[in-house]
């Protein structure tokens, strides 16, 4: 059977408006193009529950779900505006539905948030284009969601907000010096959930893209001496993109097959595609 997938957006409209116009495509239609590519035949849904006027989603709308997916957003999980509130009470439904769940960057925020934790401003700086040197714990070691990745990884990455504690019935499964929470699983309510602060969803080009966009803040936060340098790394990003296997691109970048291959780059969204059965834990289909 053909699974039926939720994506749910983690941003605003002016978000979703602005990405569209860097590159084609909001956060949660960028998922909806990778899981078709990864999960050909799945019905994939998409909603936006921070809207002011979407629906609210229930546990019991959700159950009929066999994965949801909660995507990147600039939205700071730690204002206590509607939005938030809002995107907080859906996350608390998905615990609720016992439906698996996956998350990336502010995916990641809000499921921490919901559950229990605190979420943060970085207080030494962004991560931007490149997240370094992400290194398992030993729990991540033993987890399935990090299972093929190397003893140290890069991934693309740009977000200036972070997890800052976890909550109950969570455990750390990799982190770098830069933001010490880059991987976690929650145990919430009924469900559980597994995500990356990282994005493992996106295209190189979408990164490069989202260093354009944010080229003042990046330069503001020192990351650059101009929107030149910003551009720079952009053009970098953009030119492994279209030649991934290309060696002086990827050593310009300080890259490996990791950052470079997409199905490396993915390899946590697989890890948990497959995973999905055993994280299953609706009403009646608890293992």
């Amino acid at each position: 059977m053909n699974k039926s997938i939720l994506i749910a957006e983690s941003g605003t409209p002016v978000d979703r408006a602005e990405r569209r116009g860097d590159v084609g495509k909001s956060s949660g239609e960028t998922y909806a193009a990778t899981l078709t590519q990864l999960m050909p035949g799945a019905q994939i849904d998409i909603a936006r529950p921070s809207d002011e006027d979407a629906a609210e989603l229930s546990a019991d709308d959700i159950v009929r779900y066999d994965a949801v997916f909660i995507t990147g957003s600039p939205m700071h999980v730690y204002n206590d505006t509607p939005p938030v509130q809002r995107q907080l009470r859906f996350m608390r439904a998905v615990f609720a539905s016992g439906v698996p769940s996956f998350g990336s960057c502010a995916g990641l925020q809000v499921a921490v948030a919901a559950a229990g934790g605190t979420v943060r401003k970085m207080p030494e700086r962004l991560e931007a284009g490149i997240s370094r040197r992400i290194v398992r714990t030993a729990a991540g070691e033993r987890h399935p969601l990090l299972e093929g990745r190397p003893a140290v990884w890069d991934a693309p990455a740009l977000h200036g907000d972070e997890a800052e504690h976890l909550p109950e019935n969570a455990t750390l499964l990799a982190g770098n010096r830069i933001t010490p929470i880059q991987a976690a699983e929650i145990r919430h309510d009924r469900g559980i959930f597994w995500g990356v602060q990282y994005h493992p969803e996106l295209a190189i080009g979408e990164i490069a893209a989202a260093l354009r966009r944010e080229a003042e803040s990046l330069v503001d936060a020192g990351l650059g001496r101009g929107k030149d340098d910003v551009g720079a790394m952009a053009d970098r990003l953009d030119r492994l993109h279209r030649e991934p296997t290309c060696r002086a691109h990827q050593w310009q970048l300080g890259v490996d097959e990791e950052f470079a291959n997409e199905a490396r780059r993915r390899t946590e969204l697989l890890n948990f595609i497959r995973a999905i059965p055993s994280l299953d834990r609706r009403p009646g289909r608890a293992a």
